[in-house]
């Protein structure tokens, strides 16, 4: 790209202009603190807040990392760009005018500034033709429509620049082509024409639809959204992506909602136009819509600059394309939730119904109630994955326990998670409190197994130790306790070719073989404790394991199925381990030179992924066959 030579004038007047808390915002999740913003910083793997922001400084820094800067240095760092190319931008963006050092170049720039003040003045007009036609004759279906079907008083129809597209094929093309005299060119760029596939000449995009002006924060018009008033095929037609208009950055309704979620310090997101026209109209006017498609990071972090407790609350449709809707939004913010940036809630409402026909036959108050008291994402989540299983059947408590596993390992709060497992355990044993703990132990296992801490360049994680910990510790325990089960457990242990991985497991276990090599007819706990004087630091490491405790007493009375789950889940972290050192040689291999040893490498890479989902299936189906066998025999 051929940037210009900007001249002194223009970037001093970016600087003025382009405030740093409202640049930054759209890349990092801010909080207020004092007088500063805070967030984590997106120069580095941030764990906790280290990025400031001063709006009073225009500066930002990370005392962690060390990066700081103003807002060109931001954007420069950030999206490794040069200074021209950004500056150029936030001029587009803050309507600076362009001066260059350039003739030509500034001939250029000033073209292209003026197309896009152009394309915002045709979709000015256009949005004005649209009402306009709305109450003229050919219009009156749509107001009908408005009026009788949908409730919406003249106030609100005025409010939202609701209009109506007629129905003929080139009316609003000879309207502003003939009357306004714009270039064809511009009216396509625009997204109102669409060129006939013949070659000859262009149609109006929409005909014969009720039409809802897309406004962008500042309440300038950028696309529209038109509805069908017959059965016609798609319900609902967007503009196309133009230089103004980016369905996945945009949100309807934020230009009106905005004060509002600042006010309230809570924003709503619903599904479509009308819901958000019908809360408006209800007083509900902190509420937005996406625009037909996933609701994505982008549009939630600009919603989150204006609330600044991060408050958000997802209204889908209770149907299944509405929660799945929820699902994928979630799913694009869920990091955000889980380390605390955003204070998302989930509401469904009551009959399946959507805001605008709830608020047919219930106040504006009902339904802030119900916003009042939406539940948790979480919370919402775990309901998703269990409301719909049959407990009793083992092949769906599986599923549910899966899901609610995977959602847990990712919590980083150790007593959040805590809470969460407990809960998700009553709700499991479905009151049963024999069930109750053995489930909640099982289903601890089955979380700290799949937890993933960071970035670790180490082959090992914190929640491999943690898994390795408890199951090296389950197999130990019930050798020293269930002589019965002690030649199965070594025939497990050796067919898998597996070890104990942590040093004192590892001593303890030299000990036992030391121990049985003479006989394997001695007082196993005996002769163990016997050498507690001679190792007494080592031996003060596993001399928890020597007590016959109450899980242990429960392992023992389903052997077969602790041996199998604990031996699965320890080769699991073998595996593990493997799949990363490989993972991490194909990373460092030149590809361009040896590709056999890259694609040798990729292969191994493959091959530990597979054992490891293989394992992962054999210990869920272990846990399900735990928390179902009975645990007293006579």
């Amino acid at each position: 790209m051929n940037v210009p030579r900007l001249h002194p004038d223009t970037i001093e007047q970016v600087k003025q202009r382009a405030d740093i808390v409202d640049v930054v915002s759209e890349h990092v999740v801010l909080k207020k603190q004092g007088k500063d913003f805070v967030g984590l910083c997106p120069f580095h793997d941030d764990k906790s807040p280290s990025f400031t922001v001063s709006p009073s400084k225009q500066f930002y820094y990370c005392f962690s990392c060390g990066a700081g800067g103003n807002t060109i240095k931001f954007l420069m760092e950030l999206g490794k760009r040069n200074f021209s190319e950004v500056v150029l931008d936030l001029a587009r963006k803050y309507q600076v005018p362009v001066q260059t050092l350039q003739a030509e170049d500034r001939q250029e720039l000033q073209r292209q500034l003026s197309v896009r003040e152009q394309l915002y003045e045709i979709l000015a007009i256009t949005a004005k033709f649209y009402e306009h036609a709305l109450q003229q004759p050919q219009g009156a279906d749509a107001l009908a429509y408005l009026r009788r079907d949908r409730k919406l008083s003249v106030e609100t129809i005025q409010q939202f620049q609701l209009g109506y597209a007629p129905a003929g094929w080139d009316i609003l093309c000879k309207y502003l082509v003939e009357q306004k005299k714009y270039p064809i060119v511009l009216l396509e760029k625009a997204g109102l024409l669409v060129p006939r596939k013949t070659g000859d000449g262009y149609y109006d995009r929409f005909r014969n639809r009720l039409m809802v002006p897309i406004q962008d924060s500042q309440g300038r018009v950028i696309g529209f959204g038109g509805r069908t008033l017959t059965d016609e095929q798609p319900k609902y037609l967007n503009s196309p992506e133009t230089e103004l208009f980016d369905k996945g950055r945009t949100l309807f309704g934020l230009d009106k909602a905005k004060s509002a979620i600042a006010k309230q310090d809570q924003a709503v997101v619903v599904e479509g136009y009308f819901d958000v026209i019908a809360l408006h109209a209800a007083g509900v006017t902190n509420a937005v819509a996406s625009l037909g498609t996933a609701l994505s990071i982008a549009q939630v972090k600009q919603l989150l600059r204006y609330t600044e407790s991060k408050r958000v609350v997802f209204n889908f449709d209770a149907d299944r394309a509405g929660v799945q809707a929820a699902e994928r939004a979630i799913g694009e913010v869920a990091t955000l939730a889980y380390q605390g940036e955003v204070q998302l809630r989930v509401l469904n409402l009551p009959d399946g119904k959507d805001p605008d026909d709830f608020l047919k036959n219930h106040s504006a108050k009902a339904y802030q109630d119900l916003l009042d008291h939406a539940p948790l994402w979480l919370d919402w989540q775990i309901n998703q994955a269990i409301s719909n299983q049959d407990l009793k059947q083992s092949d769906q408590f599986q599923q549910a326990v899966m899901a609610i596993v995977a959602l847990l390992g990712n919590l980083p709060n150790p007593s959040l998670r805590t809470h969460y497992i407990h809960h998700c355990s009553e709700l499991l044993s479905q009151g049963n409190s024999r069930l109750t703990q053995q489930i909640e132990e099982n289903l601890r296992l089955q979380v700290r197994g799949q937890r993933w801490h960071g970035r670790s360049q180490k082959w090992q994680t914190p929640g491999d130790r943690n898994l390795l910990e408890e199951c090296e510790a389950q197999l130990l325990r019930l050798y020293l306790h269930a002589p019965e089960y002690r030649v199965e457990l070594r025939n497990a242990i050796s067919a898998q070719d597996l070890e104990f991985s942590l040093s004192h497991h590892r001593f303890l276990w030299r000990q036992i073989t030391d121990i049985e090599h003479d006989s394997l007819e001695v007082d196993l706990l005996e002769q163990l404790r016997d050498r507690t004087h001679n190792f007494p630091r080592e031996m003060s490491q596993v001399y928890s394991l020597f007590e016959l405790d109450e899980k242990t007493q429960r392992d023992i009375l389903r052997a077969p199925l602790v041996i199998r789950s604990a031996t699965a889940g320890i080769e699991r972290v073998m595996c593990e381990k493997r799949y990363r050192h490989f993972l991490d040689l194909w990373q460092k291999t030149d590809l361009s030179t040896t590709p056999d040893l890259g694609q040798f490498y990729q292969q191994k890479a493959y091959v530990e992924k597979q054992r490891i989902t293989e394992l992962d299936r054999l210990r869920q189906v272990s846990f399900v066959d735990l928390v179902q066998a009975p645990i007293a025999v006579d």
